[in-house]
């Protein structure tokens, strides 16, 4: 029997106390490809490829797009289907169909649509408030060329409502301008009731001169009063008997077909209320500053709110408030408001503009206007004549100073050669 092998000698089976090693294997993975986008993704996707199709579909009244306009309440895709929910100003929308036309036809371009559904409603009043406010802005942006130049301040003399003296004011607030050395023109766009010659005692034909009207002149003091008027044209018992749109047109003839020269002012003898010409002038002269005229009496001031309110619908500034027939002094000194008080400055107060003037009641005004001779041509010899002369001062230097254009740009091009001068840089 052989004996044991020795332990020390023989060592065991499980080898020798050598420190274990741990083998470790990376494992190359594939990136996994990216989800395809959800449902909801998708449909959001093709949501705004159809609104962006519906930016080509023109209001051709209100001239912007359906989508800007806001016309377009909401876009339903299931698949190729598109429901398109349209909203228009009425129900009765005499463009209906035309839009409904243009809607389906430029969402059926997209290659994926295979039909289209236009559900049209009509808006409510805060809709339709939006939209024609965003009209009456863009056709501020996009208004045409004019023959007053930018540098014209260019007044309207409005109110909401007639017999409370617009004419007279214009033609009177015109002479205390001229009479201040500055050049002043006169349109006379009440196409209907136009006064305005027999109020300057002007009167003659029209001339052209290149296919343009010319003016009519009238010298004041050292300035000038150049008048355009349906009266000079037609006869002064001839009845003008024509619709909105032919009154707008006129209006516009005025402002581009004639010879206006450099004005300092520009005056405009707006109609009663708040019509055609109104939102035709804001279309036209969107820089057109507003003064409105009142009397009194609360309903006139009321009324006389309304023109201001149209007139900041459309964007245009209302510089301030003129009140006519005011307190009347008999001959014996004592004064009666015939008419109320206060109507001037309640409506300026209520609009947040100056009170530029308030105008005495006095047989005067209406006498000179007879007679084509304006009060404002006395100057401060009589009450009229100075209650105009200060007007025409708080217009033209605090209200609507004339704003030399030239002068400023020389000014500044002072300024910068004077500062780089200092610089040590060349200027040429």
């Amino acid at each position: 029997m052989l004996p044991a092998p020795d332990r020390a000698e023989h060592p065991s089976r499980e080898g020798p106390e050598f420190p274990s090693t741990q083998v470790q294997f990376l494992t190359m993975t594939t990136p996994a490809s990216p989800d395809p986008p959800s449902e909801e993704a998708s449909r959001a996707v093709r949501v705004e490829e159809v609104r962006d199709c519906l930016r080509a579909v023109v209001d051709p009244e209100l001239g912007d797009t359906i989508v800007d306009l806001g016309m377009v309440r909401a876009i339903t895709v299931e698949g190729g289907d598109v429901i398109v929910d349209v909203a228009l100003t009425i129900a009765a929308c005499p463009l209906r169909s035309q839009i409904e036309r243009d809607v389906v036809n430029h969402v059926r371009s997209l290659d994926w649509v295979s039909s289209v559904d236009v559900q049209v409603a009509a808006m409510d009043a805060d809709e339709r408030a939006a939209v024609m406010a965003r009209a009456r802005w863009k056709a501020r942006e996009d208004a045409p060329d004019t023959a007053i130049a930018t540098s014209t301040r260019v007044l309207a003399i409005a109110s909401g409502k007639g017999g409370v003296g617009k004419s007279s004011v214009t033609v009177n607030l015109a002479v205390a301008l001229a009479s201040r050395g500055l050049v002043v023109g006169i349109l006379d766009a009440d196409i209907w009731g136009f006064s305005v010659p027999r109020l300057l005692g002007m009167e003659g034909d029209v001339e052209a001169k290149a296919g343009k009207m010319i003016p009519l002149e009238r010298s004041i003091g050292s300035g000038t009063v150049r008048v355009l008027s349906m009266g000079f044209l037609a006869d002064e018992e001839q009845a003008i008997m024509w619709r909105g749109l032919v009154l707008t047109r006129a209006v516009q003839q005025f402002l581009q077909d004639a010879h206006w020269g450099d004005l300092d002012y520009l005056l405009i003898d707006m109609p009663p209320g708040t019509g055609d010409v109104q939102m035709g002038l804001a279309r036209l002269l969107p820089r057109t500053e507003l003064l409105v005229v009142t009397t009194p009496p609360v309903a006139a001031q009321k009324v006389a709110a309304r023109a201001a309110d149209m007139a900041r619908r459309g964007y245009l500034r209302v510089a301030g408030v003129i009140e006519n027939m005011s307190d009347f002094t008999c001959e014996h000194g004592t004064t009666y408001a015939l008419f109320g008080s206060g109507g001037g400055a309640r409506l300026a107060h209520g609009l947040g503009v100056p009170l530029i003037g308030s105008i005495p009641l006095h047989p005067d005004l209406a006498a000179g206007g007879d007679i084509g001779v304006p009060v404002a041509m006395s100057g401060d010899d009589s009450e009229l004549g100075a209650v105009f002369k200060e007007m025409a001062r708080v217009i033209a230097e605090d209200v609507a100073p004339v704003v030399d254009v030239q002068g400023c740009s020389a000014r500044l091009m002072e300024r910068v050669e004077a500062a780089v001068a200092q610089g040590g840089v060349a200027t040429d």
